[in-house]
């Protein structure tokens, strides 16, 4: 196994590492600058991004994936910790309350393929990243 980290035999890997061998491993690469990976593997593709509070936001945000055939493998929302709640006075009757949320998504797509790359600049638009 080689992760940076030096290699290790895989019979002593099953007795050092784990002990279930169904286990699978998961890395995250982060960077300020985007990392361009190879399109000849599938890749899976983590994002987060906000919305703003309006009808129907979070169909759009989740339509530039379906527009362009990416498959979603999660979709996870937690309130943001910075404003969890806004409170908002539109009308006569008093104020609403909002939670802002953080939308956290996994994708079926490399950075590297155009339709990934175009999903996200339309993403862009509509959300904060």
């Amino acid at each position: 196994m080689g992760y940076g980290l030096g290699w290790v035999s895989p019979s002593l890997q099953a007795v050092l590492v784990q002990d279930d061998l169904e286990n699978v491993t998961r890395f995250l690469v982060l960077a300020r600058d985007p990392i361009i990976p190879r399109i000849d593997k599938s890749f899976k593709t983590s994002i987060v991004f906000t919305l703003e509070e309006g009808p129907g936001v979070l169909f759009k945000a989740l339509a530039v994936f379906a527009l362009r055939d990416i498959n979603l493998t999660k979709i996870e929302s937690r309130p943001q910790r910075k404003r969890p709640l806004r409170v908002v006075d539109d009308s006569n009757t008093g104020s609403a309350k909002y939670f802002d949320y953080l939308f956290y998504i996994d994708f079926e797509a490399s950075m590297a393929e155009p339709r990934a790359q175009n999903a996200l600049g339309h993403l862009q638009v509509l959300s904060h990243f």
